[in-house]
């Protein structure tokens, strides 16, 4: 007869094998800002906010548009030949992946191509990714996502609030 309950051994050892994942990947991202905040330390238009590089709209878009200006295209193409180098020595047991968030000001926007804030912070996320995976990134390690301007910063302050936010982490 079976008393139902589950062995600790097993839960403790699916616990354990769990935090490892979990430590291999801070290291991971660890190297990852490092080299990364190397690449991009004499630029001011890229910051590093908590676990996230932070790049500001107008350096990658000009207003109203999702349509990645050549400067931009520049700092990411850094940003991702960075990665490019450091995503072979993550181990293959971490399923990871590159966040990229695009974040608008409170100003409504309502021209052809986006009817929303929510519809370009989306576009210009995307339009981030596309670019990423042409610079060589697999595409099924990045996700886009728009937050419109529904996660404010800087509450009031418009330009700091347009944003696209970069974030490594566990899927």
């Amino acid at each position: 007869m079976s008393s139902g309950r589950r062995s600790s051994t097993s839960a403790g050892g699916s616990n354990a094998a769990l935090a490892t994942k979990v430590q291999e990947l801070a290291r991971f991202r660890s190297e990852f800002f490092g080299r990364l905040s190397e690449v991009l330390s004499d630029r001011d238009d890229v910051r590093i906010v908590g676990d996230r590089f932070v790049f500001q709209s107008e350096v990658l878009f000009g207003s109203g548009s999702a349509q990645i200006a050549d400067a931009g295209k520049d700092k990411l193409a850094q940003f991702a030949a960075t990665l490019r180098e450091i995503t072979p020595r993550i181990p293959s047991n971490i399923n990871w992946i590159l966040q990229v968030e695009g974040h608008t000001d409170t100003v409504p926007i309502n021209n052809e191509q986006f009817r929303s804030n929510w519809e370009l912070s989306a576009g210009r996320a995307i339009s981030v990714v596309k670019y990423l995976v042409e610079q060589g990134l697999p595409a099924e390690r990045l996700s886009a996502t728009g937050y419109g301007e529904y996660q404010p910063i800087a509450p009031g302050d418009l330009e700091r609030n347009r944003r696209i936010e970069m974030k490594l982490t566990q899927r």
